[in-house]
């Protein structure tokens, strides 16, 4: 990422009506100018993931559960928020296995509850087996 992202993304969301849609949409957006073409290199190989390895072997995060996110996504989660907490961030999780970038940031909020609310080692099992398909494919990632 840039240095200065966060100001490269607000100029460019003022500018551009439809970037705006898509960000409001799935708070990501398919050519985000604040991403170097290194960093668009190891987002779509999933190498930026590795380092997060280390936040599970710390006990901070998961290697199953909701991906983390901003504090300020919180008021995207709404009713879903207090199931959000209550299990560790996780390295990856249903939504990763489950169309990832190309569902809205609605659908994310709602798979993240949808795990919380149906754990089991059975499915943790699924979606780790599940990621390896969808790292090796690219399938979803931007």
């Amino acid at each position: 990422m840039l240095v200065d992202s966060d100001e490269v993304l607000s100029s460019f969301l003022d500018s551009d009506a439809e970037a705006k849609s898509e960000w409001d949409t799935y708070q990501k957006l398919e050519r985000d100018p604040r991403i170097t073409w290194f960093g668009k290199f190891i987002r779509r190989t999933s190498l930026d993931e590795l380092p997060q390895f280390v936040n599970v072997l710390l006990g901070d995060m998961s290697l199953v559960g909701p991906r983390p996110c901003l504090p300020s996504q919180k008021s995207l989660y709404g009713k879903h928020w207090k199931v959000y907490c209550a299990v560790k961030p996780g390295l990856t999780g249903l939504w990763q296995v489950s169309g990832r970038n190309w569902l809205t940031y609605e659908q994310r909020v709602q798979l993240d509850a949808k795990y919380v609310k149906n754990w089991s080692l059975w499915l943790d099992s699924k979606i780790m087996l599940r990621t390896i398909s969808v790292v090796l494919t690219g399938n979803g990632s931007r």
